[in-house]
């Protein structure tokens, strides 16, 4: 049963998939949406990871895409619960699991080579001093990297993931190069990037990298992405991603 401060939203135009949300907590943003549409899928793949899933948009939308096993896993019990009633009306219980528990503490009861891809739409921002955090507890944790980080994820990734498998996170471009080092030191080899613009003329605000463990070096870069065009409409790429 839902609570009242829940609600029911569509998830886009994506097979009358239902999401629910709370303004107080959590509700799915665009990055979740690019970076599902983003990882390479392949007939092969059996087992997807989705590291602090919220309230399971990218496990949703990945479905419509693979018949794969997805295991979401959510720190924050109300948000877990959000995912929970997100997957069960969507009748995908049997293709998408929600667990409530710490990424850290999770991974560990993992067998090693477990994951042929590893989805991630983390904390974007750093702890300091001078951070202003939010008030509300729920979106301190979507925002910042209080109980996970860069290299928590890809320490994570090198043990759960099967050779030659995939990491894919959506980050801000100046995280990049951080994100590419601890990728190397974790035996990940940096293989994808694709640059996301909010429209033509301004600058870069978000990137898009796959990583593939003990994979072989070469890196590739995607066309870009613009998300509004000038008017303020999403441009004709960004409508093909909803569909």
């Amino acid at each position: 049963m839902l609570k009242k401060e829940n609600v029911v939203n569509d998830l886009l135009n994506y097979g009358n998939f239902k999401i629910v949300q709370n303004k107080e907590m959590f509700c799915f943003s665009l990055d979740s949406i690019l970076l599902a549409n983003f990882v390479s899928l392949k007939k092969s793949t059996k087992k997807i990871l989705d590291i602090g899933t919220g309230n399971a948009p990218i496990p949703l939308v990945l479905s419509t895409k693979t018949s794969a096993k997805i295991t979401g896993v959510e720190i924050q019990s109300e948000v877990y619960e959000l995912a929970k009633e997100t997957v069960n009306i969507n009748n995908k219980e049997n293709q998408i699991e929600i667990v409530n528990e710490d990424i850290n503490e999770f991974y560990l009861s993992v067998e090693s080579d477990t994951y042929d891809i590893i989805t991630c739409n983390p904390p974007f921002f750093k702890i300091s001093n001078d951070s202003h955090l939010n008030e509300s507890e729920y979106k301190k944790y979507a925002r910042h990297e209080i109980s996970l980080d860069i290299e928590q994820i890809l320490k994570i990734s090198r043990k759960v993931l099967k050779n030659n498998g995939s990491i894919n996170m959506v980050h801000r471009p100046e995280r990049l190069f951080e994100i590419m080092r601890l990728m190397h030191a974790n035996n990940i080899e940096p293989k994808r990037i694709k640059i996301v613009y909010p429209k033509k003329n301004k600058p870069a605000n978000m990137i898009l990298i796959e990583g593939v463990k003990n994979g072989n070096p070469g890196l590739n870069i995607d066309f870009p992405l613009f998300i509004h065009e000038e008017n303020g409409e999403y441009t004709k790429e960004v409508k093909m991603l909803f569909e």
